[in-house]
């Protein structure tokens, strides 16, 4: 009775948090959803009549649509890629014992709290301006013309910016599941006379499938989102070529004042987003059961 009484007590003190947190995601969702019904553009005066889903017809019959969703995959695709590959090594080389080693893993996870404007700025105008740019400078020291990166690969430069952000947070957690590797299985295997690659691919890779996994589920959820990075360097250009479906909902309500296309926008990338977890969530179902 007594355990009754303070799981009761429990979820009263409780509740108003729920409830703040319900109306805190619910009501935005519900005007978005009513928005999306409607004609509701500020730029023509008139009465916001219903028009059922024209605006989801709009907005999926949009051209620039089919090149967002691609440029959201391509971005989402590129960086799991490079962040992945280039955790797994810098796990393996963080590791291993060296002098400074609490300062050199510091300085390694630094950037992911550099803010996603600031990580753009710094890129653009320090990393990849093709004047006076760190990568200019030593393509000049090459002898090689220097690459004009955000009008000649605006994708890949976006790409590789979001990865260098994203990259720490790969790193620390697949270092933190190194670690929890066994050393008797890599001695074992080296005086069993195992080559480096075969106990990679054989050992370590196989420890690290569940961080990987996670990794990507984690990732996968913010890259969808991506924004401030493609905003602050190319604003989505040339022309659509780095407009993914956060900056095309964008575009629609503050570029184009059409607030019923946008909410229907963003109602599909809601819905986009959550088919994605659903798959992944699956996916990491199966890989904990494994």
């Amino acid at each position: 009775m007594a355990t009754l009484h303070t799981r009761s007590v429990a979820r009263i003190m409780v509740a108003p948090s729920v409830a703040l947190l319900f109306l805190w995601m619910a009501v935005p969702l519900a005007m978005t959803l009513y928005f999306s019904f409607i004609r509701f553009n500020l730029l023509i005066p008139g009465p916001r009549s219903f028009i059922g889903f024209d605006n989801y017809y709009f907005f999926l019959t949009d051209p620039a649509f089919a090149t967002a969703l691609g440029n959201t995959l391509i971005i989402v695709g590129g960086v799991l890629l490079i962040t992945i590959v280039g955790g797994i090594l810098l796990a393996l080389l963080l590791d291993q014992p060296v002098f400074g080693q609490g300062i050199v893993r510091l300085l390694v996870i630094s950037p992911f709290f550099v803010l996603p404007t600031v990580a753009a700025l710094v890129w653009k105008n320090m990393m990849m301006n093709p004047v006076y740019g760190v990568f200019a400078q030593l393509a000049r020291g090459l002898g090689v013309a220097p690459l004009d990166w955000f009008a000649q690969v605006p994708l890949l430069s976006i790409t590789i910016i979001v990865a260098w952000q994203w990259l720490p947070f790969a790193t620390l957690i697949l270092l933190t599941a190194l670690q929890s590797l066994s050393e008797e299985q890599r001695e074992a295997a080296e005086m069993d006379g195992a080559a480096p690659l075969s106990i990679l691919f054989h050992i370590i890779l196989p420890h690290l499938a569940r961080a990987i996994t996670v990794v990507v589920l984690i990732e996968t959820i913010f890259l969808l989102s991506v924004f401030a990075e493609i905003l602050v360097t190319t604003n989505g250009g040339p022309g659509d070529a780095t407009t993914n479906i956060a900056f095309l909902v964008y575009a629609q309500a503050l570029l184009q004042f059409d607030v019923g296309g946008a909410s229907a926008g963003g109602i599909i990338a809601v819905i986009l987003a959550n088919i994605v977890a659903v798959f992944l969530m699956r996916m990491i179902g199966r890989n904990l059961e494994a």
